[in-house]
């Protein structure tokens, strides 16, 4: 890692950040804290609710490596406490309460998969729990930590205003929400956060707590938030419109490719480093149409891929997708799903063979008739389906598996193979 020093290094590492900026509270203080040559402690809070993480995500964790190269220190929080309270954000009701057994489960998931972008070196990496705090706040403390922050800062959230238009219910413990992950920022003596739009008014909470509490406030940056991958919402786990950091690359190249032309630009500005000239170029690819666009959709699922797994990796499943759908023939090189039954209801095979999925975008898959099993396209996810229909299924435009059915498996046969 690089140490905090150049006079230089602060207006190269502001030029990087800004590609992927979309607000900066505040740019004054930030240049500041850069020119300070100090390593700064950079706030990066999750709640350990499903640990999933996306592209989107990984947005916020490419800037942070960027700061580590530097030698600035990203501080983990792993919101132990505020997990048990649920965060409100875009929520219309609250969350359900987890166990301490499934917190401790998912806090481990979330640093493997963190641990895919960030280095994870002492110098520049450290984990915190909120619970080294909250869990020694007296109940004099706590009434004092109230009392910096008004019921109308609190009701100023979109999200609690449009509950309270619908005649919806907020508990009080999600009012606190908002007062928890403010003053984790005090706590752990952060000088500056990387946070999606959607937590803007929670880490203003926490600068608001830092000054209150004479501490320096931290900055905020929020990062640019693009469509997930069907070009509408953004990624979700519950819509499957998602490119994960879990996935294969293969995964990661197929579900690329199927992207709308509209996103391939802005895809690469915000997931890729690769030059602006190149951004421009598909721009201006899209716009034309033709052949140009899929050269660009492969030029994005290749540098995405060499990101996240290597240039080896990513020139290997290049030439795959193209032998396996630019040649038009079926894919042989696919992962196995084993049916231990001789027949399933077409959503629980798709089910089976790609669990990360939710039931509901399954099912939506299925109705949207994106889902072959031998030669037959299938729109309803409640038909049953047996052996001799096909061995072949195909979910979507790009992905492929091989059904391995229980009336054709040996002994010793695995349930999954890839």
């Amino acid at each position: 890692m690089s140490t905090v020093q150049g006079s230089d290094r602060p207006t190269r590492l502001l030029a990087d950040l800004a590609r992927t900026t979309d607000e900066v509270v505040s740019t004054p203080e930030l240049t500041d804290l850069l020119a300070s040559g100090r390593p700064l402690r950079v706030k990066y809070g999750v709640d350990c609710t499903a640990p999933f993480l996306h592209l989107g995500h990984a947005v916020n964790l490419w800037m942070m490596r960027r700061l580590q190269e530097e030698g600035h220190k990203v501080v983990f929080l792993l919101g132990d406490v505020t997990t048990q309270v649920g965060d409100p954000t875009g929520r219309t009701e609250s969350r359900p309460v987890l166990t301490p057994e499934e917190i401790d489960a998912n806090a481990a998931a979330f640093l493997e998969q963190v641990s895919l972008v960030l280095a994870t070196d002492p110098e520049v990496f450290e984990v915190r729990r909120n619970s080294e705090w909250f869990e020694t706040l007296t109940t004099r403390d706590w009434l004092t930590l109230l009392s910096h922050v008004t019921h109308g800062q609190l009701l100023a959230r979109d999200m609690f205003r449009r509950r309270i238009a619908a005649g919806r219910e907020i508990a009080m413990h999600e009012l606190c929400y908002p007062v928890l992950q403010g003053y984790d920022s005090f706590a752990m003596n952060s000088d500056l956060t990387i946070v999606g739009s959607d937590q803007l008014f929670n880490e203003m909470l926490g600068r608001h707590f830092q000054q209150r509490l004479g501490a320096r406030p931290q900055v905020v940056i929020t990062t640019r938030i693009t469509p997930g991958i069907d070009g509408r919402a953004k990624q979700s786990k519950s819509l499957g419109n998602y490119v994960a950091l879990a996935d294969s690359p293969r995964e990661k190249f197929g579900k690329l490719m199927s992207i709308p032309d509209s996103l391939v630009a802005g895809y690469l500005e915000v997931y890729t480093t690769l030059p602006m000239r190149v951004v421009e170029d598909a721009q201006a690819a899209v716009e034309r149409g033709g052949p140009a666009v899929r050269d660009a959709k492969l030029g994005l699922a290749h540098a995405v891929v060499a990101r996240y797994h290597g240039e080896e990796r990513a020139e290997s499943e290049r030439e795959w997708f193209l032998s396996a759908f630019s040649d038009r023939r079926e894919p042989t090189d696919v992962p196995t799903v084993s049916v231990d039954t001789d027949s399933l209801r077409v959503l629980d095979l798709v089910c089976l063979a790609q669990p990360e999925l939710s039931r509901s975008a399954a099912r939506r898959l299925v109705e949207q008739s994106a889902v072959r099993i031998g030669d037959r396209t299938h729109s309803d996810p409640d038909a049953v389906v047996d052996a001799g229909v096909g061995d072949l299924l195909r979910v979507g435009r790009r992905r492929w598996f091989r059904v391995e059915w229980a009336a054709s498996q040996g002994p010793g046969t695995d349930s999954r193979s890839g």
